[in-house]
């Protein structure tokens, strides 16, 4: 289930890499404005995530109890909570895309550019939500193959649009963006069909019941708190590495680059681990669930452990395929050296992290992600106001994240994990 979870993982980020190579040969200003505006898409979409995490348990839940037609109901309503999310959101960005983006600092011929790209992406938010509780509902159904082929029929036609609409037609960055919000929508159709389908087989009305939306939106809740969590960690880490100086800030963007390219693969098992727990705990087989967590808990942890072997070996010489400076290079060794020693704690939590998400017991994780962060973030503030200058800064401020913080995450987790209470709670 992980594998092909993990191809359909990467669409989204292909399709903006993609962009990114055919709207770069328009010229510097263009491919800046196009990676600011995604960069807002980016954060948008990351806090929407909800719609899959909390579509997958419910689904995965009402499949082990046998009840197909209860789990097409919870796909139904995911569906329309995210078309009611995303016509909301984006009104709202169409309306706001100028303002957002000068808030970001973008100026002059930078701004026509991103409000240009970020206005003709709205149509394709509402699609890109779709996708997520689409994909939830297949999921749950234990059908990661699925997303996989529709994510790479999306890639090839989202290339072949881009490239018709640019160059053929002219359209510059908007004509980029108007071939991926075709792309997503095309997409989504495919879901949203599917769901019909299945609803209409189990006798499920195609219309959502107000309990279930509310259900929905309950977890959903708890689930962006948590996400929002680790977003502030993130962009706190980045506030830091920004404070100290260029070489730094480059070195430590490069490094969250490939802690985010592993990230993929981790999260891959989480979202295996997210449909297989539901479905058992909906079977009421507490034994194979804890059976099936330990079982993921050791892929994690050989997981990190390869990946780290793989990091601190290549450390010294992967920043020669992405920088020729040799200051960066020497000070992204350094930081990677610190996300190998951590990439055991990171499967360890990504795996965890899945299981509870599985389990429903996504107010744990919103009110521990607060925890996490209540601890995070004085020892942040303590490596920027009395950490050492120069490279050994980046050092102690990735010892801070990828050892410091993945470890209380681990902690609160785990904790979490070695109860019952988890298992219980995720039946209501």
């Amino acid at each position: 289930m992980a594998v092909p979870a993990l191809g359909a993982l990467i669409a989204e980020p292909l399709f903006l890499l993609a962009d990114s190579a055919i709207v770069g040969h328009l010229g510097v200003a263009q491919l800046a404005g196009v990676g600011l505006a995604s960069t807002l898409l980016h954060t948008i979409v990351g806090l929407m995530v909800f719609l899959a995490y909390s579509t997958t348990p419910a689904v995965a839940r009402a499949i082990g109890e046998r009840n197909p037609a209860r789990a097409m109901a919870a796909g139904r309503d995911g569906i329309w909570l995210a078309l009611g999310l995303g016509l909301i959101l984006a009104a709202g960005g169409f309306v706001l895309a100028e303002p957002l983006v000068t808030l970001l600092g973008a100026t002059g011929d930078l701004t026509v550019y991103a409000v240009e790209y970020f206005r003709w992406s709205m149509p394709g938010l509402v699609a890109m939500l779709l996708v997520f509780a689409g994909t939830g509902v297949l999921r749950g159904m234990q059908d990661t193959r699925t997303p996989l082929l529709v994510a790479g029929a999306g890639f090839a036609l989202n290339l072949v649009l881009n490239l018709v609409l640019v160059y053929g037609a002219g359209l510059s960055v908007g004509g980029s963006a108007i071939g991926t919000s075709i792309t997503q929508w095309a997409m989504a159709v495919v879901y949203v069909l599917m769901v019909r389908r299945n609803a209409l087989a189990h006798g499920v009305r195609l219309f959502p019941s107000l309990s279930g939306l509310r259900a929905t939106a309950s977890v959903g809740s708890w689930l962006l708190l948590r996400t929002m969590s680790l977003r502030v960690a993130i962009l706190a880490t980045v506030v830091v590495a920004t404070a100290q100086g260029d070489q730094n800030l480059a070195a430590h963007q490069l490094a969250m680059t490939i802690f985010s390219f592993f990230a993929f693969a981790l999260d891959a098992l989480a979202i295996a681990a997210q449909a297989l727990v539901g479905r058992e705990l909906g079977a009421a087989n507490a034994i194979k669930v804890r059976e099936l967590t330990r079982t993921m808990v050791w892929w994690g942890l050989g997981f990190g452990c390869v990946t780290g072997v793989l990091v601190a070996v290549t450390a010294p010489w992967v920043g020669f395929i992405f920088t020729s400076d040799a200051g960066v290079r020497s000070t992204l060794a350094l930081a990677l050296y610190i996300l190998a020693l951590g990439q055991p704690i990171a499967g360890f939590v990504f795996v965890l992290d899945g299981v509870l998400i599985g389990a429903g017991d996504a107010r744990y994780l919103a009110l521990a992600g607060v925890v996490n962060l209540a601890v995070y973030l004085p020892l942040l503030a303590l490596v920027g106001s009395i950490g050492p200058a120069g490279p050994s800064g980046l050092l102690w401020l990735w010892v801070a994240f990828a050892l410091c913080y993945m470890a209380v995450r681990g902690i609160t987790l785990g904790l979490r994990a070695r109860t019952d209470r988890w298992m219980v709670l995720g039946a209501r």
